[in-house]
């Protein structure tokens, strides 16, 4: 098996980032590697061309990462109750992998923040599952049995962590937020390990 969990994201401003850091946390519990990655921007003007290595940050995705991993993290800030552009971008151009079933059997989870509670992010979540679902992968969310999500008055829900991007410090996350961040990645790490049995 695959000792490598990927997590994707895109991150316009650093909160999804910070969440897909927490992540790496809860894999790196379990033994295994966290690879994080990245998308680039899109744009509408079709002349533009993106830097082949992004400025700061983690590395872009490749297909070659998908292909080595064995359980993926997905994330993506709430772009009216979806996810955004540039990670819907590099997903529609995975039917390579779709045909070959790169992703067949893996577990995978998502992830999401918003600038307000109520901004969108459980359908972000909802339907940021639906790509994953026809690559046949197996979706992981976050159960109860995680007290922060009886108790956080930010983000947090049982289809994938979330972050309320608010306030002074929009990229920190609260300590429930930073907790189920942390106790998604350990469990999509403990799933890929007891799949691989």
């Amino acid at each position: 098996m695959s000792q490598v969990v990927l997590i994707l994201y895109y991150s316009r401003h650093g909160a999804t980032q910070a969440m897909a850091n927490s992540i790496a946390l809860g894999v790196e519990k379990t033994g295994l590697e966290a690879r994080l990655r990245c998308v680039p921007e899109v744009s509408n003007h079709f002349t533009d061309t993106q830097n082949s290595i992004p400025h700061s940050g983690d590395p872009y995705v490749v297909k070659q990462d998908l292909d080595d991993c064995c359980a993926l993290a997905l994330g993506s800030p709430t772009r009216f109750g979806n996810m955004a552009a540039p990670l819907k971008y590099f997903l529609d151009d995975t039917s390579g992998q779709w045909l070959a079933g790169t992703l067949e059997n893996k577990p995978a989870c998502v992830f999401t923040s918003s600038s307000s509670m109520h901004g969108g992010q459980e359908s972000t979540l909802l339907t940021m599952m639906i790509p994953l679902l026809h690559h046949g992968m197996i979706l992981c969310g976050l159960p109860y049995s995680n007290p922060e999500l009886h108790t956080t008055q930010s983000g947090g829900s049982p289809y994938g962590v979330s972050h309320v991007a608010q306030g002074d410090f929009k990229n920190q996350l609260t300590i429930d937020e930073q907790k189920l961040c942390i106790a998604q990645g350990t469990r999509l790490a403990a799933l890929a390990a007891k799949l691989d049995n």
